[in-house]
């Protein structure tokens, strides 16, 4: 059976007036769902008894399982148990601006980077859009806190499941659903460019992140397998259609790998590459994990790599680090579980 939370504002109008009822409950259901925060239909009190009993038989209200939760300063993470018994994955950080949650939008992934935990375990299946809903929902509910900005950026390559991601922005960004604003909106992708060519025609304006990891072709071929079918020659100039078309700055992430990525070279071929483009660099000291042999780049080497992008005016942060004390690395908390 569909799951309720997997449907747009747009989706649930064409579902009542299919069954014959009234376009306008569209708006009721989906307020009593994401504002009232209804646990059973029976709790609905403005929608007739026999189109509920019709919605019932339709959509499952079912929410997913918190099998784990894992704590550390201002993060939390949550391995929820999908409906199939397969695990992902979705983290909490509290920044002064807010309560920020990075989701999972596959089960695995097979974009293969070879620093990250996820890509080790192969994708399994898409998340539908109600899987990714529920991970914010139910977030919300357990801190009995406002989510204010989301991030895509956990398990899984978004891209790859666009269709579904593209639902689930228009039901977090409704007014009536979550309210979360675009611009507080993140997706992330490892440079999937047909995807980044069409997003660029999406109204919503979310922004964009390219998990980017290396300043050359030779580097980023060895680290990320995408590379070899949409190298830097040609992921480049589509980042710079999409912002001749969105003129919304993209984020480049760039996690530093000791020996690997973090030299000086590096980080002048790197100031190089960007350097016409609207952009900042999102620096990331690596989260080690005892599956993967990377090493996280020393912090004195960290602070170089930004200060010779600094010296090369391009904007670039060095991201705050969250959760060493806990599983924190992107699908660390669903191996440790599955592979026990």
């Amino acid at each position: 059976m569909k799951n309720i939370y997997g449907l747009t504002l747009d989706d649930m109008e064409k579902y009542f007036l299919d069954i014959g009822s009234k376009k306008f409950h569209a708006l009721q259901l989906f307020s009593w769902l994401y504002e009232k925060r209804i646990e059973n239909y029976e709790q609905i009190t403005d929608i007739k008894k026999e189109v509920l009993e019709k919605i019932r038989n339709d959509y499952s209200i079912d929410r997913l399982k918190i099998v784990d939760i894992q704590e550390d300063v201002d993060v939390c993470k949550y391995l929820f148990e999908l409906f199939d018994g397969e695990h992902i994955e979705a983290v909490l950080m509290r920044h002064d601006y807010g309560n920020s949650v990075c989701i999972s939008s596959q089960v695995g992934c097979n974009m293969g980077c070879k620093f990250c935990e996820s890509g080790r375990r192969k994708k399994v299946r898409n998340l539908e859009t109600y899987e990714m809903v529920l991970q914010l929902l139910m977030i919300e509910e357990l801190l009995n806190e406002r989510i204010s900005h989301v991030v895509v950026m956990g398990i899984g390559e978004p891209f790859d499941n666009y269709d579904n991601l593209i639902k689930f922005f228009k039901i977090i960004n409704h007014p009536k659903g979550l309210a979360i604003g675009a611009r507080h909106i993140t997706v992330s992708t490892c440079g999937v460019v047909p995807k980044i060519l069409e997003f660029s025609e999406f109204p919503l304006q979310i922004n964009l992140a390219i998990s980017l990891h290396a300043p050359n072709n030779e580097i980023r071929n060895k680290i990320m397998p995408i590379n070899k079918a949409y190298p830097l020659d040609v992921l480049i100039p589509a980042i710079k259609k999409y912002l001749e078309k969105t003129n919304r700055r993209v984020t480049f992430e760039y996690i530093l790998l000791d020996g690997i990525n973090d030299s000086e070279q590096c980080a002048l071929e790197l100031a190089k590459l960007v350097s016409n483009i609207n952009c900042y660099i999102n620096l990331i000291p690596y989260n080690e994990t005892n599956n993967l042999d990377f090493k996280r780049t020393k912090t004195i080497q960290i602070m170089r790599f930004y200060d010779i992008l600094k010296k090369n005016n391009i904007n670039v942060t060095i991201r705050r680090e969250f959760g060493g004390k806990i599983s924190a690395a992107c699908g660390q908390l669903r191996s440790k579980k599955e592979e026990l």
